[in-house]
């Protein structure tokens, strides 16, 4: 039996247990600050397409639910409202909604929708951002004789139909916009994705 020490070997093993060492440490300092750039809980769902039951929403009520951190309306329409769509033509901005980008192609429509008794609005005002009020009421003396129901931008008067079509005259450039969506049987709206589910 020999009583020399084999420097070399260990030397080679203590690099060895230093880099499996130093490699977990690193792997540990690593973890919880990679994990700390990926968006939360929270954040993930603010971008996640949402859920809406419309089952007791009649005819003339306004629903609004958020989705990305902004309001979104959900409108029952009547047949009167439907009809009076139909008459405004002359007095809008861009009412055949050939602006791109302002809807998806499956709502490219009169009522800028996939079934129209129901509209799906993001109810932020185009032109800089305020949310604009429901004025469900017909002539009113504020907004003219032409007013046949629609959204109000308190903020610098801008106006749009129950279709988020703008009125020509006013601040906001365009329409509103019509986020993606479809429908999950009659009475569910899944809002945020397309059928395809392109978001």
């Amino acid at each position: 039996m020999s009583n020399t020490v084999d420097n070399s070997k260990r030397r080679f093993l203590t690099t060895a247990a230093s880099v499996v060492v130093g490699g977990a440490g690193a792997a540990a300092v690593a973890v919880p600050f990679v994990s700390s750039m990926l968006p939360s809980a929270k954040a993930q769902a603010a971008g996640a397409p949402v859920e809406v039951d419309i089952s007791k929403l009649e005819v003339g009520q306004l629903m609004t639910i958020e989705w990305r951190g902004k309001p979104v309306w959900v409108y029952r329409r009547s047949p009167e409202v439907l009809e009076n769509l139909a008459s405004q033509d002359d007095v809008l901005r861009d009412p055949e909604s050939d602006v791109i980008g302002q809807q998806p192609d499956y709502c490219k429509n009169e009522g800028r929708s996939i079934r129209e008794d129901l509209m799906v609005l993001v109810g932020i005002c185009t032109h800089l951002g305020c949310s604009p009020t429901y004025r469900p009421e017909l002539a009113p003396e504020d907004l003219g004789s032409n007013w046949k129901g629609g959204f109000f931008c308190p903020c610098h008067g801008s106006k749009f139909d129950l279709a988020g079509r703008v009125f020509k005259g006013v601040p906001a450039p365009i329409n509103l916009v019509v986020p993606p969506y479809y429908f999950q049987g009659d009475s569910r709206i899944i809002i945020g994705e397309d059928a395809q589910g392109a978001a």
